[in-house]
């Protein structure tokens, strides 16, 4: 039994924990869960193969049964585009040759990853189970001497709060202050990085899982802070940088239809 708190940061109740919270704590599947869900982000690199063979050129070196060709012409003998009512036009699909194939394009590559749907879902069940683990919570870097119990439950009117100040407020009634300050911290990046839009880097704080958005998305700017819906809850949210144990809260209605919605495909 974990207790619920109100938005002052006082006990309203209890409520049972789902078994889910008790899977075993398997971080080699965590890591590669959030290895796939990385992975298939990227897109796939490298040329098309029909670059540069988008066109009606065609050799015509043959003497018999043709009526373009390039032989005794004083023209080279390559691929030509057929111009409307006979004749060669300009070459293509050579490399040499304008609006031609690349001579040496970059490979095909596709860095997408499968995991299977069982072992996803069991690192799933892992990832939440790990943010009841005060040592494994600590070991990320949470700052969590001020805070009641793990895991945090807040009562359901926290879904409807749509101003930023009255979230953040809530935050610190429950005893997170420390963590957000420590999340508004940012350093440079090290690499290139730099140039490309990306310059500075900023810890992760909470994780805040409602079962109904009825205006509390529409809160911004707490650096460090996500939150998602419980059917769009994922590894990666709860183990960034493939690390477990994410300081997290939950909504009384988010854990009342966990079972419901996380082993909708089967525990």
């Amino acid at each position: 039994m974990v207790k619920i708190y109100s938005l002052k940061g006082r006990v309203k109740g209890n409520i049972k924990l789902s078994d889910i919270f008790n899977t075993e704590y398997r971080p080699d599947l965590i890591k590669r869960a959030v290895v796939m869900l990385q992975a298939n982000r990227r897109q796939k690199y490298g040329a098309n193969p029909l670059s540069g063979m988008r066109t009606t050129a065609e050799y015509f070196g043959r003497r018999r049964d043709a009526y373009r060709q390039t032989i005794n012409r004083g023209i080279s003998r390559l691929p030509r585009i057929k111009p409307g009512g006979g004749g060669l036009g300009d070459v293509r699909r050579v490399p040499q040759a304008v609006g031609g194939r690349r001579a040496h394009p970059p490979k095909m590559r596709d860095y997408s990853k499968k995991m299977n749907k069982k072992e996803y879902q069991f690192a799933l069940k892992s990832a939440i189970a790990a943010t009841k683990d005060i040592r494994i919570v600590k070991g990320r870097g949470h700052i969590i001497d001020n805070i009641k119990e793990i895991p945090l439950v807040v009562e359901d009117s926290f879904q409807r709060l749509k101003k930023t100040n009255d979230v953040i407020n809530v935050l610190y009634n429950l005893g997170l202050k420390e963590d957000l300050e420590r999340a508004k911290e940012k350093r440079i990046r090290a690499g290139r990085g730099k140039l490309r839009g990306r310059k500075y880097k900023r810890r992760k704080s909470i994780l805040i899982v409602i079962h109904k958005d009825d205006g509390i998305k529409n809160v911004k700017n707490i650096p460090g802070v996500d939150i998602v819906n419980l059917d769009e809850l994922d590894v990666e949210l709860l183990a960034p940088g493939t690390h477990p144990g994410r300081l997290t809260l939950w909504t009384k209605s988010a854990l009342d239809n966990i079972e419901n919605i996380i082993c909708q495909n089967g525990c």
